[in-house]
């Protein structure tokens, strides 16, 4: 159960960003598809990798290499590495280093078109300059907010690669949508009881119990065990900043839009989730 947030790490942020992904694709199949595909595809690779990890490194020896902060942070302890330790063979060693290479700029990838989403969005409905909504006529992509997206990846890249040790607590920043969402699950559990009914509502209201329950654990693991997640002053005061500059440029934005007779709260109830 401790190691549940690694998992979370690993697992959750791709049924997530799948629907993106789907939707840059185009067409029906591959946005109603890409959920379950993705899901049973990440699970069933990282169930594969953990397994032949535990397996290889002895259930003792693998839980008390992921508890150790050195270790992780400093030498980048995970399945990638420790198969290039056992492997005995240079050449296979190479292959898997070039693999984990790929694994890591394919997730900065994801996670850029994933984000750009949120500045097509928040310009879309003018929280931000409606410049950065702008959507490419011939592939049907926010390109503009790709390259923004593009550009302070690269950045922040290349700052990992120099500052490894100090930026790495930055990952503990996942305590952060591991809150909203156990925020939205207690959402859907008063959605469900105050407008739906029957089946609909007892669905809401199971799901949104065992999802509320999870996330609520999952975020104490995170708080609670600092060392193995990486949490310290940086990674919390970049989480509460974030927050903080979030309710800021909305103050700003609303009141610069309230002088022109828009009224930004409205953009709530007219753009739908995607």
């Amino acid at each position: 159960m401790l190691l549940m947030p690694f998992f979370f790490l690993f697992l959750f942020p791709w049924f997530n960003m799948t629907t993106i992904a789907g939707s840059e694709l185009g067409g029906k199949s591959a946005l109603n598809w890409s959920v379950p595909i993705a899901g049973l595809s990440v699970f069933l690779l990282t169930l594969a990798s953990f397994s032949t990890m535990y397996y290889v490194g002895g259930f003792e020896f693998t839980n008390a290499a992921l508890a150790n902060p050195t270790l992780v942070f400093n030498y980048g302890f995970n399945f990638w590495t420790l198969a290039m330790g056992v492997a005995n063979n240079m050449a296979l060693s190479w292959a898997l280093g070039i693999v984990w290479i790929v694994w890591n700029i394919a997730v900065l990838l994801v996670t850029i078109m994933a984000f750009a989403r949120y500045v097509l969005t928040l310009s879309f409905d003018r929280f931000l300059p409606s410049k950065l909504a702008y959507v490419s006529p011939r592939y049907g992509s926010p390109v503009v907010a790709h390259l923004i997206d593009l550009i302070v990846a690269i950045v922040l890249t290349g700052a990992a690669a120099f500052y490894y040790g100090p930026l790495s607590a930055l990952a503990s920043g996942g305590i952060a949508p591991m809150i909203f969402f156990a925020f939205v699950a207690v959402s859907a559990i008063l959605y469900g009881m105050k407008h739906e009914k029957g089946a609909v509502r007892a669905t809401l209201v199971i799901a949104g119990i065992l999802s509320a329950i999870v996330f609520t654990y999952v975020s104490y693991e995170f708080l609670a065990l600092p060392s193995i997640y990486g949490g310290n002053l940086l990674s919390y005061s970049f989480i509460v900043a974030s927050f903080i500059a979030g309710i800021v440029i909305y103050q700003l934005s609303k009141h610069y839009l309230k002088e022109k007779g828009i009224d930004l709260s409205l953009v709530y109830k007219e753009i739908p989730p995607e």
